[in-house]
């Protein structure tokens, strides 16, 4: 308690040092208090005498000290209060402006020449000056903090806040910034990933893709550009510098930072930062050296050419006009922690606890920095220090559109590939990850000539960039058919033990050596799969990388299928990953069956375990039956059939795992599995490999009446996997997947499995009109189909026609929630056209919407005659006294109604009145909830009085 009202987050984690002795600890505790001041002391003692036994406390005597916490608000003088409650702000107020405060408080008498060079000391940088200066005058009392807050009002009033300030930059630092710029730039106007050697410029090709807050956030809804990553919307801890963009593999987090780096670089966006570094974790792996600071910033992204103290020293003095960019944390070796503090920007430290140090603030604190990472690699304790957390989700469907139209200057041919993808909807899904847009686009002569073997896997996708590349390199009277992949064995089985042997230890980039190891030759090399890396270790020698690292899990899984030379252990130690985590090899995956040079000590990355399941999902796919053909000539036909049975028992091993998680049900309620992401996984192994039998055996065994998947990361392809073996269950479900990214192309690939649905939650999903018109059309066949919630999603009056015609048509439909979406008085108007005709529906929500009192009334028509409704919400709607007089008549004459939500809306007296007179003809309702309305304190009690039933 005396951390959440005293102290700060920086102060709290100061006193809080892992592995530092107890009694330091303690010792620094009492330091930082006696600085705050007579109040805090006070209230330090009261929190240690109600924390400490009683005779432990005996000795402590509080005298002349608030025996209390509960008394703080009585004696807190109010300047000294704003201090702290304010405190973010007005760091950002003080800083490049410490000097003229102390100024005015060493005119005022309240601080000594000593107590200004305490807060100067060259050391800090100014939002540390600024934090010290505040910490200061608190321990002064009243007067400094009212002078303090005095000073930075004349400075606002008088047009010059600290934050409008410019510095002057001097000379060297600014040629240093036409480099740095210059530099970027480079590195960034050609697409670096995937395709980078074809030099396919990024103005042509970049797309946006799918940028979103997350659910939970004030913030969340509308669309966010490159710039609001590090704007102000989705903040959630001002305190810290680190922004977190999230995204899955292959979502297009690497190309949306160089589109961000090219950017700053031409001067058309993020100019609040005069300096911009970019990082790869990738390429950081590869530093043996330990670096200070200095030497990592001038050493990995751009030497100074003279004054490099000068340069260095005008960045500490002002972080706040300073980004750095880390791309790929999940691909660091070392995973997160903030064990090692380091505060010193001279001294030297691996690169790993730079790094950390750097994300969490104990190092360049106000330097803003933009970390991309998958969602897996980001644990409680990395969060904790983030400024906010951006999602994302890769293309729309129109993202997808421009993409392929960029990709092929014939619009011919773009409007074929197009053509080709909406006649496919799962490889539709598909193509919302950029990476495997990318492939399609790149393979459209194999796409376009594959007929009814159209790509339905992401196994599929995979096998035609790998015969588009194979095939580019062979020559004219190359073989035809099934028979390309013989004729390349050897290249695949060399860059295949290439990715085997290195995945498994977190390692992305490969030396001369490494490719000499697995027999890689130039002639491998020119296929296209491998590019060089701009690795910037002190090595000159070439250096490799896949083009993505989902080919690198490619070729890994290929080689596990094709080669003679694994264990026979390796696909069950693939898919046991939880218990390999367990056992803290870094190549956890692979630990014996690699050879000694790979394996390492240590805890696993948090890299390994996503990396390991994309693999196996490869694995699953290459096994399937549909491309036996493909194997024909390359591995014997018993083998590849016993490593079939390994991946099915594997499956179904996993899935058994999940289903024996399932606590029972508490007496009268439903039986419910509340699934992991590993779950999702599984179920997108049993999809690769496109044998209904697999599915069948799995939800054989699962027995629940209510399945729920939220926030598991699904999206169009999880939905194509759900679908395809949730449609053999044996009993329908209730399925939840709220809090995910469905969206319309989601929605279509569910439909399979709606037969089985009994009800479906979809809250919070970017779902639109559009997705709801093909929804319902399927619903409406589905017997079993009798609920739906929509929270959250972006739903119009449009849609209503479609609910409307499902209540008219479905006599069992139970329960339809459409809560915060933007639904006005005509869209209540079409439900309750349809709502005339249904007799069985016991709940609708309709919360958060634009119906109005108009709305309202059209509602109540065809309500009150309701022999079903329990259930009415119609919070925060604009609903007037004139909807609460239409809905009395709902209350007064429904034999079945419960209970009404009407909270946050502008109902007065007189509209209450209506409601209570119609319960007085109505004993069944139960409440009717009124918060937030147009009432007085006193009609609230006096009605409270009258009528126990309303809920204020």
């Amino acid at each position: 308690s005396l951390f959440q009202e005293e102290l700060s987050w920086e102060e709290y984690q100061n006193v809080q040092v892992p592995g530092r002795a107890l009694y330091t600890n303690a010792r620094q505790l009492l330091d930082l208090v006696y600085t705050k001041g007579v109040d805090t002391c006070g209230l330090f003692l009261a929190a240690l005498k109600q924390v400490l036994p009683e005779a432990k406390g005996v000795g402590f005597s509080l005298t002349g000290c608030r025996s209390s916490l509960e008394g703080k608000e009585e004696y807190q003088s109010t300047s000294s209060q704003t201090l702290l409650t304010q405190r973010p702000s007005l760091v950002r107020e003080l800083q490049g402006c410490t000097d003229g405060a102390l100024q005015a408080l060493l005119i005022s008498g309240l601080f000594t020449t000593a107590d200004c060079d305490d807060v100067r000391l060259p050391i800090h940088t100014p939002s540390q000056q600024a934090r010290r200066l505040l910490d200061h005058v608190r321990s002064k009392g009243e007067s400094a903090a009212k002078t303090l807050l005095q000073y930075i009002q004349q400075k606002q009033e008088s047009g010059s806040t600290p934050t409008q300030e410019k510095p002057t930059p001097p000379k060297e630092f600014v040629k240093y910034q036409k480099k740095l710029s210059s530099s970027v730039s480079a590195q960034s106007c050609f697409l670096s990933t995937y395709g980078g050697t074809s030099h396919m410029s990024l103005d042509d090709i970049y797309t946006e893709g799918q940028l979103e807050l997350g659910h939970d956030c004030a913030d969340a809804h509308g669309s966010l550009g490159l710039e609001d990553i590090v704007g102000t919307a989705g903040t959630v801890n001002e305190e810290a510098d680190t922004v977190l963009v999230s995204g899955e593999a292959g979502s297009g987090k690497s190309t949306l930072l160089q589109r961000l780096h090219l950017l700053w670089a031409r001067g058309t966006a993020l100019q609040d930062f005069l300096l911009l570094f970019p990082f790869s974790c990738r390429r950081l792996n590869s530093e043996q050296r330990e670096l200070s600071v200095q030497e990592l910033l001038f050493q990995h992204c751009c030497w100074p050419d003279r004054e490099q103290e000068e340069i260095f020293q005008f960045i500490l003095d002002h972080p706040h006009l300073i980004l750095f960019t880390f791309d790929g944390l999940d691909e660091l070796k070392q995973s997160f922690s903030d064990e090692h503090r380091l505060c010193c920007p001279t001294q030297r430290a691996p690169v790993h606890v730079l790094l950390f140090n750097l994300i969490q603030g104990s190092l360049m604190k106000g330097v803003r920095k933009v970390v991309t990472s998958r969602p897996e690699a980001v644990g409680p304790l990395l969060k904790k220090h983030l400024r906010k957390e951006v999602f994302l989700k890769g293309f729309s469907p129109s993202g997808i559109d421009c993409f392929v139209k960029k990709h092929h200057s014939d619009p011919a041919v773009a409007a074929k590939v197009l053509g080709s993808l909406q006649t496919n909807t799962a490889l539709l899904g598909l193509c919302h990850s950029p990476v495997l847009c990318w492939i399609v686009s790149q393979c459209h002569k194999e796409l376009l000539g594959c007929g009814e073997g159209s790509p339905q896997t992401i196994t599929d996708v995979y096998l035609m960039i790998l015969q588009h590349f194979l095939q580019r390199q062979s020559s004219q009277g190359s073989t035809a058919g099934s028979g390309w992949l013989h004729e390349h064995l050897q290249t695949v089985l060399h860059l295949g033990q290439l990715a085997f042997e290195l995945i498994g230890t977190t390692c992305y980039i490969f030396s001369g050596a490494d490719l000499e190891t697995c027999g890689v030759t130039e002639k491998d090399i020119s296929m296209g799969f491998l590019i060089q890396s701009k690795d910037m270790s002190s090595t000159r020698s070439k250096r490799y990388e896949f083009l993505h690292v989902t080919l690198q899990c490619f070729f890994a899984a290929l080689y596990i299928v094709l080669s003679n030379n694994t264990d026979r252990s390796t696909i069950p130690k693939l898919f046991e990953l939880k218990d390999l985590k367990e056992t803290g090899l870094s190549s956890a995956c692979f630990g014996s069956c690699l050879p000694s040079t790979y394996q390492q000590e240590g805890e696993a990355t948090a890299a390994e375990t996503p990396n390991l399941q994309i693999t196996a999902t490869f694995v699953s796919g290459l096994l399937s039956q549909r491309h036996q053909s493909l194997w024909l000539h390359c591995c014997p036909s018993a083998v590849m059939e016993k490593r079939v049975r390994q991946v099915v028992r594997c499956l179904s091993k996993g899935m058994q795992k999940h289903f024996k998680s399932i606590p029972q049900p508490v007496e009268g309620e439903k039986k419910s599995m509340h699934a992991m992401p590993g779950f999702v996984w599984l179920i997108k192994c049993i999809y690769e490999m496109q044998e209904s039998r697999i599915a069948k055996d799995a939800m054989s065994k699962l027995e629940v009446d209510h399945l729920k998947l939220t926030y598991c990361n699904i999206g169009p392809v999880e939905c194509t996997a759900l679908a395809y073996v949730l449609q053999h269950l044996k009993n329908p479900v209730g399925l939840q997947l709220d809090n995910n990214s469905v969206g319309d192309v989601g929605v279509e690939q569910l439909l399979p499995c709606m037969h089985i649905c009994n009800s479906l939650y979809l809250r919070n999903n970017n779902i639109t009109d559009e997705g709801i018109r093909k929804l319902i059309a399927k619903g409406i066949q589905c017997d079993n189909f009798r609920k739906i919630a929509l929270f959250n999603n972006q739903l119009t009056d449009a849609c209503t026609q479609h609910f409307s015609h499902l209540l008219k048509t479905k006599q069992n439909f139970l329960a339809l929630r459409l809560g915060n979406n933007n639904i006005t008085a005509e869209g209540a108007k079409q439900l309750a056209e349809g709502l005339k005709f249904n007799h069985s529906l016991q709940y609708l929500g309709l919360w958060g919407n634009k119906i109005g009192d108009a709305g309202a009334e059209a509602l109540a028509q065809v309500l009150e005659s309701s022999n079903t409704l329990v259930w009415l919400s119609l919070a925060g709607n604009g609903v007037g006294s004139r909807g609460a007089r239409a809905l009395a008549n709902i209350i007064k004459n429904s034999a079945s109604l419960e209970e009404i939500w009407l909270i946050e809306n502008c109902i007065t007296r007189a509209g209450v009145e209506c409601l209570i007179q119609a319960l007085e003809h109505n004993t069944h309702v139960k409440s009717i909830c009124l918060r937030n309305n147009d009432l007085t304190p006193e009609e609230v009690e006096e009605m409270t009085q009258r009528e126990s039933r309303l809920i204020f």
